[in-house]
């Protein structure tokens, strides 16, 4: 691995640690959501116990997304500091822990550094979607 590549991972890593605060986000809005159900849910109106629940609910593909991110930058960290030889290797590793499939091919590092990105945005609409609901679930608390 090049210079230019190691800078690449290094960046990628960077960015994927720093949207660390958002899973914080997210984790916060699904605990909030879950101690309002189990504390007040029954004197809640239904559409207010529903929002809250959706955020809940949210919350199960959102700490997925939110440990994939973390999976991947402490693997572009590997990449960049050398501890993990090359990406053929990791894609060997991983495949023998069973995360990912065995491959004859080599996945450029352009692909992984833009399936990284994509993953971390995928994880922003998670939590786009569940701040807009607990949002809602607020708005909707006084209405009987």
């Amino acid at each position: 691995m090049n210079e230019d590549d190691r800078a690449l991972c290094a960046t990628t890593a960077g960015l994927l640690r720093a949207s660390g605060a958002l899973a914080l986000w997210g984790l916060a809005l699904s605990l909030i959501s879950g101690l309002v159900l189990a504390l007040t849910g029954r004197s809640l109106p239904s559409a207010t116990w529903a929002a809250f629940a959706v955020v809940a609910l949210i919350g199960l593909p959102e700490r997925y997304l939110a440990m994939r991110v973390q999976l991947d930058a402490a693997l572009f960290d590997g990449l960049a500091r050398s501890t993990i030889a090359s990406g053929a290797a990791m894609d060997r590793a991983l495949a023998t822990l069973g995360l990912r499939r065995r491959t004859d091919g080599m996945r450029p590092l352009l692909d992984r550094v833009l399936g990284a990105r994509q993953l971390m945005q995928r994880h922003g609409i998670a939590l786009i979607a569940q701040t807009i609901v607990f949002a809602m679930a607020l708005a909707m608390q006084d209405w009987r």
